[in-house]
C-alpha cells in the first residue's frame, strides 16, 4: 500500500567548511557543554535529528556512515512514548559492512556549546544515549575526505533499551505509543520519508518493513472505528 507523503522542507546549503579536528576529545559532552572546542564540530543525525535538529546550524549534509545498521530497539518514556506505554526509536548496531544514512550538521562557534548542551539533555539525559565520533561520508560526489562526526547512541546498557523484535510487534508499539513530541508514527513515517525523498538509492529493509507492517495494521483499526459507529446508528429491533 502506498502512501502520498508530503515532501520534508529543505534547506539551503552552504559551500562546504573545515572539517573537524581529528585531536578533538572523544566525548565532548562531558566537558563544560562544548567550551573550547574553536574548530566547527558535525553532528550526525539518523533518528529524528533529520527533521528536527532543535539547534542552530551552518550547513547541513545528507550522507552515510559505515560499519552500523539502523534499529527500533530503543524504548522512549519521554519524546515518542511514556513510562506506562514506551515508544520505540532508533539506534545504531554495530553491523560491519552496513551504512547508515541521516543528516550531519555543522556548528561553529558559540552554537558548538548550545547545540552540545541542547543535545546532552535531548538525547543523553532523556534519551540514554552515549556519544562517539564517527567517519561521515557526504552523499556529494565533490567531496573526497570523510567528515568526523559525533554522534549518539543507545547501548544495550541504558536502562530504556528494549532490543530485537519482530516487525510486527514493533509497528503495532509504535501505533499505540505517544509522548511529548508527538506520536509514535510520526516518528516512524517521517523517517521513512527522509530515506524516500533525500537518500532514494539507498535500502533501509528494517525501516521500511516496519512501515509496511504499520500500514497494514491501520486500515484494520479505521475499519473497526468505522463499524462501530455505523452499528450505533442502526435502529436495533426489538426483540419478540
Amino acid at each position: 500500500m502506498k502512501r502520498d507523503p508530503q515532501r520534508p522542507e529543505e534547506r539551503p546549503e552552504p559551500p562546504p567548511c573545515p572539517l573537524l579536528s581529528s585531536s578533538s576529545p572523544s566525548s565532548p559532552s562531558g566537558q563544560a557543554e562544548g567550551a573550547g572546542l574553536t574548530a566547527p564540530v558535525w553532528i550526525f543525525g539518523y533518528g529524528s535529528l533529520v527533521w528536527r535538529p532543535g539547534f542552530e546550524f551552518t550547513s547541513r549534509k545528507v550522507g552515510f556512515i559505515r560499519g552500523y545498521s539502523r534499529r527500533f530497539w530503543q524504548g522512549d518514556t519521554f519524546h515518542r512514548g511514556s513510562e506506562k506505554m514506551p515508544g520505540r526509536v532508533v539506534t545504531l548496531l554495530e553491523d560491519c559492512g552496513a551504512c547508515t544514512w541521516g543528516v550531519a550538521y555543522e556548528v561553529r562557534g558559540e552554537q558548538v556549546a548550545a547545540s552540545l548542551q541542547y543535545l546532552n539533555v535531548r538525547e543523553a539525559v532523556l534519551g540514554g544515549y552515549d556519544t562517539k565520533f564517527v567517519e561521515f561520508h557526504p552523499q556529494e560526489k565533490d567531496v573526497e575526505e570523510p567528515i568526523l562526526a559525533l554522534v549518539y547512541i543507545a547501548t544495550p546498557q541504558n536502562p530504556s533499551y528494549l532490543g530485537p523484535a519482530s516487525e510486527e510487534d514493533i509497528a503495532a508499539q509504535i501505533i499505540v505509543s505517544s509522548g511529548c513530541a508527538g506520536h509514535n508514527i510520526e516518528y516512524l513515517l517521517r523517517l521513512a520519508d527522509f530515506m524516500r525523498y533525500f537518500c532514494p538509492q539507498a535500502e533501509d529493509k528494517h525501516l521500511f518493513s516496519i512501515e509496511e507492517a504499520l500500514i497494514s495494521i491501520l486500515p484494520c483499526l479505521y475499519y473497526t472505528e468505522e463499524s462501530l459507529e455505523e452499528t450505533a446508528s442502526v435502529p436495533q429491533k426489538s426483540k419478540g
